[in-house]
């Protein structure tokens, strides 16, 4: 069991470096005023996918906590950026 375990971490691991990959060049479109359809497209697709994983996990008795997006943010060391508003400026 820790071995299927081990495995979907792995995978999820493996998406999660590919998913990022796909939002920066989703972000370089956006920012080059190109169509980022297609790459919007694949990472909801992917996010489907780890969910999908995530799930498959905890089935096979995953159980410890899973990062947060901050914390992944941090472990990329990127930092994790809060929308800003004209009210707060």
């Amino acid at each position: 069991m820790d071995n299927r375990i081990n495995e979907i971490r792995r995978r999820m691991s493996v998406l999660r470096t590919e998913m990022v990959r796909v939002e920066d060049t989703m972000h370089e479109q956006i920012r080059h005023d190109l169509d980022s359809t297609e790459a919007a497209m694949r990472l909801m697709a992917m996010r489907a996918e780890l969910a999908a994983l995530v799930a498959e996990w905890k089935a096979a008795g995953g159980s410890e906590l899973l990062p947060t997006i901050e914390e992944r943010l941090k472990a990329n060391k990127r930092q994790a950026q809060k929308p800003t508003t004209a009210a707060h400026r």
